[in-house]
């Protein structure tokens, strides 16, 4: 009898000693997927620092650069005008770089770029590219970074186009001490007076429509504008490998476009 109990205890202890090896195994292999996933989650961490610590400074000297290149194109229309042709790219620039590096760097162009053509040129002239110019490359750069239509972002880009023609004529009416607006629709009321003429229509527009028809224009002239910009940025962007959204079929069309 002594014997059998005996017998049988070594077996529990046995059987004990197998639980316990088989839960400490059952423990390891729980935290051994625990532990690679944290040794990954490290590494993948370390490799988001290293490559953060690298692009700071490209991001940094690419938008020193780009808003030098917004500001020297600005200069050189100053002094060497060349028609529309430099005027289509003053957005572009600023636009670039919030596709490249996103909204804090270019609104970080758009201030670098009114600091150095106040050094420059003085306050008068940087504020004339600032507004509308500098934020329209902002608001340029967030439409099409979320890939909006182009209908929409020439129609807000025209609608901050007309609102810094009405700035410009603001600021330089109060630096003048004259109402540079009287000037402009007297320009338009002799335009309007021409074309009645050669029409033979014997009738003389009034003030309020004369000023609508001003207004009317300077919409008319900014959705031009608008849409040359996004055409000349759409064929340039595309090849430096941060394209905009496509244009409308119609346009596609006109232009042969193939991918």
């Amino acid at each position: 009898m002594y014997s059998r109990s005996i017998s049988l205890r070594k077996n529990d202890c046995l059987t004990t000693s197998e639980l316990i090896t088989t839960l400490s195994s059952c423990v390891r292999a729980s935290l051994t997927p625990l532990a690679k996933f944290q040794f990954m989650d490290k590494q993948t961490r370390v490799r988001d620092t290293t490559q953060m610590k690298l692009e700071a400074p490209l991001k940094m000297v690419e938008t020193a650069f780009l808003a030098s290149t917004a500001s020297l194109i600005w200069f050189i229309n100053a002094y060497f005008p060349l028609g529309p042709v430099w005027r289509i790219f003053f957005p572009v620039p600023i636009a670039l770089v919030y596709l490249r590096w996103g909204n804090r760097a270019s609104w970080m162009a758009a201030l670098t770029s009114g600091l150095l053509l106040s050094v420059l040129m003085g306050p008068v002239r940087s504020l004339q590219f600032v507004m509308p110019f500098a934020f329209m490359g902002v608001l340029l750069g967030t439409t099409w970074h979320r890939r909006v239509p182009w209908i929409v972002s020439i129609t807000l880009g025209a609608l901050l186009g007309t609102l810094g023609v009405f700035f410009r004529l603001w600021l330089l009416s109060v630096l003048s001490s004259e109402d540079l607006w009287i000037y402009f629709i007297n320009d338009i009321t002799d335009l309007t007076q021409w074309i009645f003429l050669k029409l033979q229509i014997l009738a003389t527009p009034s003030v309020f429509w004369i000023q609508l028809g001003a207004i009317a224009l300077i919409i008319v002239n900014n959705f031009i504008y608008l849409f040359i910009v996004h055409l000349a940025s759409w064929l340039l962007l595309e090849r430096l490998g941060n394209s905009i959204p496509p244009p409308p079929n119609w346009v596609q069309v006109l232009m042969d476009y193939e991918r």
